[in-house]
């Protein structure tokens, strides 16, 4: 990080405890109906905070093809701006591996929005996982799933793990192929945007606040009826999603 972005560093961590607390304070106004409406509180709230995260971030986002109002979003996954941007133009669900759960700023962030969490490493989850995940689709709020069950630098999309796709197959949902790719003129989407591999959480974002502006991208292919066996249609997901990425600017 260059010695004089620190000033434009320390303004914008100062906004983001800012972001954080009225955060926590809005939280409790959107769920004080309760009951029914908690569900919508929660998607509504995700979706305010991930466009204040993305002002704080200067991150511009555009975005093409018709977003889906129901069933499965599946989409590629470089690291967690990728729900940000997302959630800021969508009201959805998302699907996220357990350990999120204990990120700084980003874990409470999707505790409290009422994300899935799946735990890739206990087989004998999975049941209770796909029950989790039929809930909202049953309902028809839309559930956001990054099938390669990592994040990645972003240059190809890994492998589709093909268990969860079972939830979205039970309840005769549709599903939403996606793709979604960054631009940063003044340093390297791979290791500055892409959070993966070693790198860690606090240094990574310090580092991204560092910078003036990026930009988001996200396309959306044909939203389709789910082929009826789920590895089948990991592999075909995943050849959608795969062509939408190399089509992206």
């Amino acid at each position: 990080m260059k010695t004089r972005a620190l000033p434009r560093v320390a303004i914008r961590l100062a906004h983001l405890g800012w972001v954080i607390a009225s955060g926590m304070v809005a939280l409790s106004w959107f769920l004080s109906r309760g009951g029914q409406y908690a569900v919508d509180a929660r998607i509504v709230w995700m979706q305010w905070m991930s466009r204040r995260f993305l002002a704080l971030l200067h991150c511009n986002v555009t975005v093409s093809g018709v977003m889906p109002t129901r069933g499965l979003i599946a989409c590629n996954h470089l690291g967690y701006v990728d729900i940000l941007v997302i959630g800021s133009l969508c009201p959805a669900i998302f699907v996220a591996k357990s350990d999120v759960q204990d990120w700084p700023v980003f874990g409470w962030l999707a505790s409290r929005a009422g994300t899935i969490f799946v735990s890739r490493q206990e087989p004998t989850k999975v049941a209770a996982q796909l029950r989790e995940m039929e809930s909202p689709l049953s309902k028809g709020y839309p559930v956001v799933l990054f099938p390669e069950g990592t994040s990645s630098d972003g240059s190809t999309v890994l492998p589709f793990r093909s268990s969860l796709f079972e939830s979205a197959i039970r309840t005769g949902c549709p599903i939403t192929p996606a793709a979604i790719g960054y631009e940063l003129s003044d340093g390297d989407v791979g290791r500055e945007i892409a959070y993966w591999g070693d790198l860690t959480l606090i240094s990574h974002l310090i580092n991204l606040l560092s910078k003036k502006s990026f930009r988001a991208r996200l396309a959306l292919g044909p939203t389709r009826d789910l082929l009826t066996d789920r590895k089948s249609e990991a592999k075909l997901i995943h050849l959608e999603v795969s062509e939408i990425h190399h089509s992206l600017p």
